[in-house]
């Protein structure tokens, strides 16, 4: 596995009274278990949401690694999702939680009123030694499906994500589509509530 902890504060410093716009597309989106300033809807462009990055350590293991997000690049795509203004103190706990493969990229926001705002996103491409890449559909709901790590089984964070992403009524077929393989095809459990929101004040 690649900690990327040290070289994502090496990439972009950000003191701890400082805030930044961070952009979250999967788990960031429904478990907001972190203080923030401020939460935004806000989309990217170019980038298109695929569960194409293991997880060693919180949907997997080493031995047998979950699916999560990551982005992939598509020149036309948007890919919606929240926007958090946080800071660099609460930034340090997030490179943790983004450890495995994740790099933090500067990228541009529209938030939802069309105003703009540079911000981080954690991006895992194909060069960290975490990803899996593309499978089949059925082959990554399965995969899915079986997975299990320290931070719970990795079909709660799918359901979790497909759900919040309708709640905010974002179409993303590609997930969508998982999470109808996925409940095909295994017999129900229930799912984990993730804690409500916190926010600072």
């Amino acid at each position: 596995m690649l900690d990327t902890r040290t070289l994502n504060q090496q990439r972009q410093r950000v003191g701890d009274d400082e805030s930044v716009w961070l952009f979250g597309y999967g788990s960031l989106i429904w478990k907001a278990d972190f203080a923030f300033l401020e939460r935004r809807r806000a989309f990217i462009r170019g980038w298109e949401r695929r569960f194409w990055q293991g997880s060693h350590d919180h949907r997997g293991t080493p031995e047998a690694p979950g699916r999560v997000v990551t982005l992939i690049a598509s020149p036309e795509a948007v890919c919606h999702g929240m926007a958090y203004r946080i800071t660099g103190e609460t930034l340090k706990p997030l490179d943790i939680r983004e450890k495995n493969g994740y790099l933090r990229e500067l990228t541009t926001l529209t938030f939802d009123d069309g105003t703009h705002a540079k911000g981080l996103v954690y991006l895992a491409t194909e060069e960290n030694p975490a990803y899996l890449g593309d499978a089949p559909l059925d082959a990554i709901a399965a995969h899915i499906d079986r997975a299990h790590g320290p931070s719970g089984a990795n079909r709660e964070y799918l359901l979790n994500l497909a759900c919040a992403l309708r709640e905010l009524d974002i179409d993303d077929p590609h997930t969508f589509a998982l999470a109808d393989r996925l409940r095909a095809n295994s017999s129900p459990r229930p799912l984990h509530q993730q804690p409500a929101e916190h926010q600072k004040p």
